[in-house]
């Protein structure tokens, strides 16, 4: 069975726990930026994903490691952002990725609602990182990152308030917070074996 069509069927499939869609509610009820991100799975016997770190320098989210993605353009669809934000970080053609579906939206304490789109890409794409935005991206493997062995829940302060999220640790990089929320998601949807 070809990969797209694999997850596809888990995506349409129970989930194995409810979605996580943020933390702190006080601060995700005042979200309202439209989002997308585009979650691209490698196309390859041992899959992998598609994951940008951001440059130090930006104003919000700062050398943190996240999926490629921003802001939805008014009148633009979900699919279409999350494909142009990808193209515009590192390069991806949109007609090299075939979108397979979607995650439950994601709220963040920085007000953002996020959109997560799967997309099925092929491997040894000839990618690029945007130089003002993004200072590089790799692959991470899908088994290692959808393991719950791998996804800890940790505990931190912000905004006064004790706040849980997400970790991931995978090849001395660390992916945490709303990436990490999605994979765990993503992992909850798929339950890959």
């Amino acid at each position: 069975m070809r990969l797209a069509e694999r997850i596809r069927r888990m995506l349409d499939g129970p989930a194995a726990g409810p979605p996580i869609v943020g933390d702190l509610p006080e601060l995700r009820a005042s979200a309202s930026i439209a989002a997308a991100v585009l979650i691209a799975i490698t196309d390859r016997d041992r899959p992998g994903v598609l994951l940008t770190v951001r440059r130090e320098n930006l104003r919000t989210h700062a050398g943190q490691i996240a999926f490629p993605g921003g802001r939805i353009d008014p009148g633009e669809a979900i699919i279409a952002a999350a494909l142009r934000e990808a193209q515009e970080e590192i390069g991806l053609d949109p007609s090299a990725a075939e979108p397979v579906g979607r995650l439950d939206d994601y709220r963040t304490v920085t007000g953002f609602i996020v959109a997560p789109v799967i997309a099925i890409v092929p491997p040894e794409l000839d990618l690029a990182p945007h130089e003002p935005e993004v200072a590089e991206w790799f692959e991470a493997p899908l088994e290692y990152l959808l393991d719950p062995a791998h996804q800890k829940l940790e505990t931190a302060v912000f905004g006064g308030h004790e706040r849980r999220y997400w970790q991931i640790e995978w090849n001395g990089r660390r992916i945490w917070g709303a990436t990490a929320a999605m994979l765990v998601n993503l992992s909850r949807r798929l339950q890959w074996s």
